[in-house]
């Protein structure tokens, strides 16, 4: 289906049948969907090409998700490079306890730095498939989104001048702060948000992996966490208080604490190494409740922020654009509006277990610190039913890597 749009800049809008705005894996994999469906769109980006491809981010995919991809054609890089995981660890009263979620549940992990995956999709949708995508577009507003000929304007980053494209849909897929969410009235959904009322230190250090898996360090001091991201760079976490200021953890600092909270008997002391992000993130949650309002479908962080805490973001954002990508091409190409008429349904089904899922270990991992006897007591009898109990631990394998089929 090819748009009759006027050439850029002709000052006459330019019509697609999607304009997708934000680059990240929701909007590109919902791009990449459309292109292959001979769909044309327009992707929008406010950033250039070459920050979007090296901006760190998540790297734990889950299996499904991958496979979603490999179906879709986009998955040959990251099944060539990614590393498998099927255990993880968590340390806790100075011992190790290892936990193979693989051999109760089947399914693995794959680990594949999200920036890796950003630079597959563009150059799928951009240089394979021949889809348009606009890098650093300023001030971008959505017009009329719950009418029948929705439009986008932005401004030209090359000559400041504004043009607007008409769409038959919006695929709002530009994050927490972007401006699709923000384009929903207020009085027309409902935002359900939760404040965990814990920071974590984000680190990411150019140093190899400690663990051959991912690690959790459950300590009186506060939780840690280890994952690796590349055989050269591992990501860090730190427990901190709320709006802890970066420049309060200098280099000696963080190893100290990295090396006393994943501390066990037989393990070796994490390898320090250059620390290249050092960021606090205050640990909340939300749901967009609908996920979707007249011709404007939101996806990813737009829709739903899953705290870092179960490592659930970037599968939840491929999970809606897996839906949203086949709900349109459903309708644009063959008149069956299903697709689109259950988006929403579908997508809060799996975006409500895993937000479960998230505040149920937030408890885990922050209980011991909490200052509250109780608590304290409660997040140990999880961490050792973990590790008693064969139907406790199926079930956290099955939320863990996702093998509910919800959605």
């Amino acid at each position: 289906m090819t748009a009759a749009s006027p050439p850029a800049g002709s000052g006459a809008p330019q019509r697609f049948p999607v304009v997708v705005v934000g680059a990240g894996p929701a909007g590109l994999t919902v791009g990449n969907i459309l292109r292959a469906a001979g769909v044309d769109c327009l992707v929008l980006e406010t950033e250039t090409r070459e920050f979007i491809e090296r901006r760190p981010r998540a790297g734990v995919i889950e299996e499904w998700a991958v496979r979603g991809l490999e179906r879709r054609g986009l998955a040959r890089n990251l099944l060539e490079r990614a590393q498998a995981h099927t255990e993880c660890e968590f340390r806790f009263g100075g011992e190790r306890h290892r936990f193979g979620y693989t051999g109760l549940t089947g399914r693995h992990h794959f680990i594949y730095p999200q920036q890796f995956l950003v630079t597959d999709l563009v150059r799928e949708y951009a240089d394979v498939r021949g889809g348009e995508i606009r890098f650093g577009v300023r001030d971008v507003r959505l017009h009329g989104p719950q009418s029948d000929r929705p439009s986008v304007s932005y401004r030209c980053p090359e000559t400041g001048e504004r043009r607007t494209v008409e769409a038959s849909f919006v695929a709002g897929c530009d994050g927490a702060r972007g401006v699709s969410r923000a384009a929903l009235p207020s009085g027309r959904v409902r935002v359900a948000r939760h404040d965990y009322g814990v920071g974590w230190l984000a680190l990411l250090a150019e140093a190899p992996p400690s663990a051959d898996c991912v690690v959790f360090g459950v300590h009186p001091r506060g939780f840690a966490g280890h994952m690796a991201r590349s055989p050269e760079v591992t990501r860090y976490y730190l427990q901190c208080p709320p709006g802890d200021d970066p420049a309060n953890w200098p280099h000696e600092r963080v190893w100290t604490e990295l090396g006393q909270r994943l501390g066990a008997v037989g393990a070796p002391p994490p390898e320090e190494g250059r620390l290249i992000e050092k960021r606090v993130l205050d640990m909340h949650g939300y749901v967009v409740e609908p996920m979707a309002l007249g011709r404007l479908f939101l996806a990813g962080d737009a829709a739903h922020l899953t705290a870092p805490i179960a490592a659930k973001g970037l599968n939840l954002a491929l999970h809606d654009a897996f839906l949203l990508g086949d709900g349109l091409v459903e309708h644009l190409a063959r008149g069956d509006d299903t697709g689109l008429s259950g988006y929403s349904a579908a997508c809060l089904a799996r975006v409500w277990d895993y937000q479960e899922f998230s505040q149920w270990l937030a408890e885990l991992y922050h209980g011991t610190t909490s200052g509250d006897p109780h608590r304290a007591g409660v997040a140990l009898a999880r961490l050792r039913r973990l590790f008693d109990s064969p139907v406790a631990a199926a079930a956290f394998a099955e939320l863990y890597v996702g093998a509910r089929t919800t959605g």
